[in-house]
């Protein structure tokens, strides 16, 4: 077992995509010391452009860091950034914080904060929300969970990362279950949103007036509103990726098949984002998962000319 750390000045994160790179940027302007990492170099270029420091590899943070947050994509993500060679468990100190911030299923938080606690540390589960943007300004929606001493610990770090912090309990697990429920209701708005744009299209109707309408109507959603201006511009560049759908719907039927419980409408969320993945637009922007329905049906979306070719 490595020697463990014995001080900390900084702020570790651990994931400097566009959520990480925003929150780490975040904690570096109200006046924390921060430590970004991540194995590529723009993205640790990106951080240090705005004056922070970085590294490539987690074992680096943990001479340095009693706080480390973990944004990355998934829970194999999460386990080798706290348990592989170069993981972090064996070498922070004892009573350093980890904020587990990526979506995951909450059977798996609730296991990882048994094992962190049983090395020694503390564990927030803290999955966020609300996008780059928030991030950015430091207004996420955090939904937490875990012992006094850890939300005691992360006080600083939640001030300067969140808009509004849900404590949802004393122990990991339920923040993830709360994140679950929110990030199926964001899937299923956004495939309703696309398939309603291709509807309307397919009819004949304007989209910008399509869009100018259902948003001051009872049909509208905060993800038609902010997701269908992408449709309107033929802009999928990447924000939140369909695969990311693709994955967080995948864990709400993990979490349906351990809990016995069936989820229809999420389930057909489900095979739009994967139908979108395995056509080739599973980086695009989550909103491309309406070309599943320029695909299907022969509609013509915005732009759409100059980005496939009329195809």
């Amino acid at each position: 077992m490595a020697e463990r750390a014995t001080n900390a000045a900084t702020i570790g994160v651990i994931g400097l995509g566009a959520m990480g790179l925003g929150t780490a940027t975040a904690l570096l302007e109200a006046g924390l010391e921060v430590m970004g990492c991540d194995i590529n170099d723009g993205a640790r270029q990106a951080f240090e452009s705005r004056g922070g420091t970085s590294v490539a590899t987690p074992v680096e943070l943990a001479e340095r860091c009693s706080i480390v947050l973990v944004v990355v994509v998934n829970a194999e993500q999460v386990e080798s950034v706290l348990f592989g060679e170069a993981g972090l468990v064996d070498r922070l100190a004892p009573g350093s914080l980890v904020m587990q911030c990526a979506t995951v299923a909450p059977s798996y938080a609730k296991s990882l904060g048994e094992r962190l606690e049983a090395a020694g540390l503390l564990m927030l589960d803290a999955p966020i929300s609300g996008g780059a943007a928030k991030a950015r300004q430091g207004r996420l929606s955090v939904m937490s969970s875990g012992s006094e001493a850890a939300y005691g610990k992360a006080g600083p770090v939640l001030e300067a990362m969140a808009e509004t912090v849900h404590r949802l309990g004393d122990v990991p697990g339920a923040g993830s279950s709360v994140k679950l429920v929110n990030q199926l209701l964001a899937g299923v708005h956004i495939a309703a949103a696309a398939e309603a744009m291709a509807l309307g299209i397919r009819m004949g109707i304007d989209p910008d007036t399509l869009y100018q309408v259902i948003t001051q109507s009872a049909g509208n959603s905060w993800m038609f509103e902010n997701r269908v201006p992408h449709i309107l511009k033929g802009d999928y560049t990447p924000l939140s990726a369909v695969d990311i759908f693709v994955k967080d719907l995948n864990i709400v039927h993990q979490t349906g098949r351990e809990l016995a419980f069936s989820m229809p409408v999420s389930a057909s969320a489900l095979q739009q984002f994967t139908a979108a993945s395995g056509a080739g637009f599973g980086r695009e922007d989550d909103a491309a998962v309406v070309k599943v329905y320029q695909r299907l049906s022969g509609i013509t979306l915005p732009a759409a000319n100059d980005e496939e070719g009329g195809a």
